[in-house]
């Protein structure tokens, strides 16, 4: 009776149990976030502009923080 369940256990277990293979699979995080943003800032989506303008505020501010940088 063991070995019948061991059996069915091992087939199981060789045809992924009903899931996706391996090749069907999507990585869901290959996006940075910074694309993610850009897609969302683009889409009709009410309040969609606003993150386009936090993305510019943060870029002038990284690009104001690079420059002072430099000159010290």
């Amino acid at each position: 009776m063991r070995a019948i369940v061991w059996a069915g256990l091992l087939l199981v277990g060789a045809c992924g149990g009903g899931g996706q293979s391996n090749a069907n699979k999507v990585n869901r995080d290959t996006l940075t976030e910074r694309q993610q943003d850009s897609i969302l800032a683009k889409s009709s989506i009410p309040g969609a502009s606003a993150v386009d303008k936090a993305m510019k505020a943060a870029d002038t501010t990284s690009s104001r923080v690079r420059g002072s940088d430099s000159v010290q």
